[in-house]
């Protein structure tokens, strides 16, 4: 009995300086943890999927049926096994953060003396799982390190209301911007620094601004929280450490990973002494069907999300038209003018795969397109010569970082702010500054011949010239630009969410999909219900019926 069993260290062994720092690393290997049946690297298929940004994708509705269930909304159901997947690899996250907190607090200073920024990293670290978690299924257990492991199990996930939930995630990014470091303090760039840690605080206000009843419904702006969305970007923008690169596609490249543009990102490796590298598995499904990668098809950018690239003779969006014409069905992208961001965006076939002149996208390469048509996503994956690509057979996967907020976001989040707040004048520049960037970003888009990929028209919005600029108008450009700037990343539909437009929108999407495509002939979006994924059965269970179950459900 006295004897420390052989391969098991002890609690107490791991409370040194040394043992401590590899506690902190095991928090943040968790940001990659995911796994491609449970991604939230980039959340590709609850907010691209959900938000009609893409299809699922893959042999069908049958392949990784759960997905499908995730797209279709419909016949969605609280037993849903990778839901509960999900919620579990965020929790693993959430627990590490907080183990790693318990043993920082009883450190020495002088023995340990990046102890406070230590804790401001694990803070943020903490409160970006527990902001996946919130936007997934609105009301789960808020369980900090003061928490003892026998007091989990009387944590109800209605412990907290909804506007609580949000505060106490914004409190752990108000904790980690006071005890991180400045950004060029910070040797490593894969650590959270305290602009990092202001910029993912205005991201949760700006949610939480947008406050919400029982019923999923928006019932008002709280313009207080929007101010201070304003204040910290302009923190962060004058700060004049963060730029947007010149290219857009450039934040998509391997050569310019950790750029001036990347606030905070998921860093990933091969050829670590490991077996196969610490690589982006929440990816792995989304290479083509071709010789050089071999699977496996997913993610497959929508009708809808091509259409709207088009511009008008104005050179501005088209709001309300379009739809009207399919140019993703037709394959016409010379009579129409485009987005040049189309082509940083979507693998379109005859085009040029991620840039590379003489790697042509193909019909052939597409999985099923009977099912999705031939399209594929392009800002995840890597060229087969890419120095970061790794194949993980049967799957493809590369050791390029992800960013999970850019200085394009904060633009935005500041531009939002500033509509809502009726100074919808101050955010112009903001847009404009984006789409000054994304036209000009063709040098990449090129074919093999060295002309345009399309036929690129675009500008900038020009009151009294192009548009009228009230706020209606200006809020429709400011959603349309998120769209847009962000599309395939994963994010789209929580955006439709604390908007409140998620119903509408979603629905009259399926109105005009269904026709495309015959795998969302079911697809029906309940409002009050579809805004969040359901609390897993599993966990009600494992909670002996303490847990909630959500609204609708």
């Amino acid at each position: 009995m006295d004897e420390t069993p052989q391969g098991v260290v002890s609690d107490d062994d791991l409370n040194t300086p040394e043992n401590v720092e590899k506690m902190v690393i095991a928090a943040y290997s968790s940001l990659g943890n995911d796994h491609y049946t449970s991604p939230y690297t980039s959340m590709w298929p609850y907010g691209s999927v959900r938000g009609g940004d893409a299809y699922k994708g893959g042999d069908g509705p049958g392949d990784i049926s759960e997905f499908h269930l995730f797209e279709t909304f419909s016949l969605n159901r609280s037993d849903n096994g990778l839901a509960d997947e999900l919620w579990f690899r965020l929790y693993v996250g959430i627990g590490r953060a907080n183990d790693a907190l318990r043993r920082i607090e009883i450190m020495d200073e002088g023995a340990y003396p990046d102890k406070s920024k230590r804790q401001g990293e694990m803070r943020f670290l903490r409160g970006h799982f527990y902001f996946l978690a919130k936007i997934l299924f609105k009301y789960v257990p808020y369980i900090d390190e003061t928490i003892p492991q026998t007091a989990y199990e009387t944590i109800s996930n209605r412990a907290l209301s909804n506007d609580s939930l949000w505060g106490r995630i914004a409190d752990d990014f108000r904790a980690a911007a006071a005890q991180l470091p400045g950004p060029a303090e910070q040797p490593q760039a894969g650590r959270a620094n305290k602009l990092s840690a202001k910029a993912y605080l205005a991201k949760v206000l700006l949610y939480q601004a947008y406050e919400q009843d029982e019923n999923n419904s928006v019932t008002r702006i709280n313009t207080g929280k929007l101010a201070e969305v304003n204040s910290l970007c302009d923190e962060i923008i004058q700060s004049g450490y963060y730029i947007l690169n010149t290219d857009y596609g450039y934040n998509f490249l391997t050569s310019h990973e950790n750029s001036k543009e990347s606030v905070f990102a998921i860093q990933y490796s091969r050829d670590d002494g490991t077996p196969k590298g610490r690589l982006d598995y929440g990816h792995a499904l989304n290479y083509p069907m071709n010789q050089e990668y071999g699977c496996c098809g997913f993610h497959v950018p929508s009708h809808d999300l091509i259409n709207a690239f088009k511009t008008g003779a104005d050179g501005l969006p088209m709001f309300n038209t379009y739809n009207d014409n399919d140019v993703a069905a037709a394959g016409d992208y010379q009579t129409n003018t485009f987005d040049p961001r189309l082509n940083h965006t979507v693998a379109i076939p005859g085009k040029p795969y991620k840039y590379a002149q003489g790697f042509v996208f193909q019909r052939s390469w597409a999985r099923a397109p009977e099912v999705y048509d031939a399209f594929a996503s392009l800002k995840e994956v890597v060229t087969p010569d890419d120095p970061s690509f790794q194949k993980v057979p049967p799957f493809m996967s590369s050791s390029k970082n992800w960013d999970i907020i850019r200085y394009d976001d904060v633009l935005l989040f500041k531009a939002e702010a500033l509509i809502e707040l009726g100074r919808q004048d101050e955010a112009l520049p903001l847009i404009n500054q984006l789409r000054s960037r994304a036209a000009a970003s063709t040098a990449m888009l090129k074919l093999f011949n060295g002309t345009p990929s399309a036929n690129y028209g675009m500008t900038t919005y020009q009151p009294g010239v192009n548009c009228t600029w009230t706020q209606d108008f200006a809020r429709q450009a400011l959603r349309w630009e998120r769209r847009l700037e962000f599309a395939t990343e994963g994010y789209h539909f929580f955006d439709l969410v604390r908007w409140g437009i998620a119903a509408t929108y979603i629905n009259e999407y399926f109105t005009v999909e269904k026709k495309r495509a015959a795998h969302l002939n079911d697809a029906a979006f309940r409002k009050g219900r579809d805004e969040y994924l359901p609390i897993p059965l599993n966990q009600i269970n494992y909670s002996r019926g303490l847990y909630e179950q959500n609204a609708g459900w």
